[in-house]
């Protein structure tokens, strides 16, 4: 019903910088948010940031003042600027976003793949 596409993730030294994207496509009627979570090996999810419809933001201690999440309404993309990326932000990035889909009244959470980003000199 609903497919999230990511893209951006690779190999940056230390201090580099990475711009991820995340598509949505499908039979969408309206998106509440969207937003970027990430897992490092050995560790849990956690959230890294996020954007609602309205644009308010929400970002991680760990990231702030270093990524910048925004979004397109028209083009169902959120985008996350990172910049002076460090080692400890190694992970693989999963997009998720809130849809409500023709299919139905209420909103659902999607996943994309996950995009690997390894921060290494």
């Amino acid at each position: 019903q609903v497919r999230l596409v990511e893209s951006g993730g690779g190999l940056v030294q230390p201090g580099g910088s990475l711009r991820l994207s995340c598509a949505a496509s499908g039979r969408i009627v309206s998106i509440n948010s969207m937003g970027w979570h990430r897992q490092a090996p050995g560790k849990e999810r956690e959230l890294v940031a996020s954007i609602t419809s309205g644009g308010s933001t929400n970002y991680a201690d760990s990231v702030k003042g270093r990524f910048t999440i925004s979004g397109d309404n028209a083009k169902n993309t959120a985008y996350l600027q990172m910049n002076n990326l460090k080692p400890e932000d190694t992970a693989v990035y999963y997009c998720n976003a809130n849809i409500r889909t023709v299919y139905s009244t209420r909103t659902n959470d999607y996943w994309g793949q996950g995009t690997q980003v390894t921060v290494s000199s």
